[in-house]
């Protein structure tokens, strides 16, 4: 394997870990520390858009009832 190869495969690794933070790990992250639920929300990163995602939790700010959503 060339060292073209080597960064080619190192650059495309961190760009799937940099997708998958964004999409997945961040708005349900977010979602946890406002008592809301982490799969709905990263559900609506995955089918909406993590910017979405991330302004509605913000707008919405922390849920008044841990169970709901």
């Amino acid at each position: 394997m060339t060292v073209e190869g080597i960064l080619t495969l190192i650059f495309g690794l961190l760009i799937f870990a940099g997708m998958l933070w964004l999409y997945i790990f961040l708005p349900a992250d977010m979602a946890a520390r406002r008592n809301r639920s982490a799969f709905v929300w990263v559900l609506i990163s995955l089918v909406g858009s993590p910017l979405l995602a991330i302004l509605l939790l913000i707008a919405l700010g922390a849920s008044p009832d841990p169970g709901s959503d």
